[in-house]
């Protein structure tokens, strides 16, 4: 067999043992990594691509590398969980570096961290002064948690005692020019609604439109392929056509969504109601 030949079969070999290491280790974030974690990531890689190219390394020698370094980790994040204390050991403990307002120096030069360092994580976080600050606490992935004081903290709905209605999952309708029918059957709205409301913005057809999304308060956002273009006004019926597609699928929707069962069966009520009126109409819609 011809070098490259072997090569490339080292580093497929290679690939495949790395890809089902990694879906074995998880889906866990760059930035969420312990320094630990980082350590064997680098070790790993740098056996995996020794194994692709030195010859002078067995296969079975650098599988067995591989299978040890990343059956490490499992091992020992399943130990994690089952004990705190072997959590410490290994991940380490957060650290914190100011409390009450106060800085911590003892544990600042524990984190090896400088003034400068902690500033910059501070106005990572959007905190630019030092008295804004009522807990700071480094954690175990190398980032600063920030928590300001009450004073300091932007003002919610729940602050105020004002109740807002719930946000729900967006559904993407359309992508490329092509609705996506799952999404749309999940967002309770129909073809021929989704069809009236990108008329509306200007669209022809549905291969007009680059990416359409609809919010759960049936909010239709549409970015068209041609930007220039601006809504065209239509004409009165299929406008009328396309309000009571919206009314069925709204409908639909709610019964969908509420919990409620009183409410569900009136929804249904009007549902067919409103379905049986717009069977009468369509022929002069059209």
């Amino acid at each position: 067999m011809a070098e490259y030949q072997l090569i490339f079969m080292r580093s497929l070999f290679a690939f495949i043992i790395l890809l089902i290491i990694c879906r074995i280790l998880g889906k866990q974030q760059i930035s969420q990594l312990t320094f630990f974690d980082y350590i064997v990531g680098i070790t790993i890689g740098s056996i995996a691509s020794s194994l692709s190219v030195d010859q002078n390394i067995k296969i079975t020698n650098g599988l067995m590398s591989l299978i040890v370094w990343g059956g490490l980790p499992v091992i020992i994040a399943f130990l994690s969980i089952k004990s705190r204390a072997m959590a410490m050991l290994f991940a380490g403990t957060p650290m914190i570096l100011i409390e009450n307002g106060k800085i911590n120096e003892k544990n600042l030069r524990k984190s090896k961290l400088t003034l400068d360092q902690l500033m910059l994580n501070l106005r990572q976080k959007n905190v630019f002064k030092l008295s804004e600050v009522e807990l700071a606490v480094f954690e175990t992935n190398g980032e600063v948690s920030v928590m300001k004081k009450t004073d300091q903290q932007p003002i919610t709905p729940k602050v105020l005692g004002m109740q807002l209605e719930a946000d729900r999952r967006p559904y993407l309708l359309i992508q490329d020019g092509k609705v996506i029918e799952k999404q749309l059957q999940q967002s309770g709205y129909t073809k021929e609604w989704l069809f009236g409301e990108i008329q509306k913005q200007g669209a022809q057809e549905f291969k007009d439109v680059f990416v359409a999304q609809v919010d759960s308060k049936g909010n239709l956002y549409v970015d068209l392929y041609d930007d220039q273009k601006t809504p065209q006004a239509s004409s009165a019926r299929p406008l009328v056509a396309a309000q009571l597609h919206k009314i069925l699928a709204d409908l639909n929707a709610y019964a969908l969504s509420t919990e409620n069962e009183e409410a569900k069966r009136m929804y249904r009520e009007q549902y067919e109601k409103m379905k049986a009126l717009e069977r009468r109409v369509a022929p002069f819609l059209k």
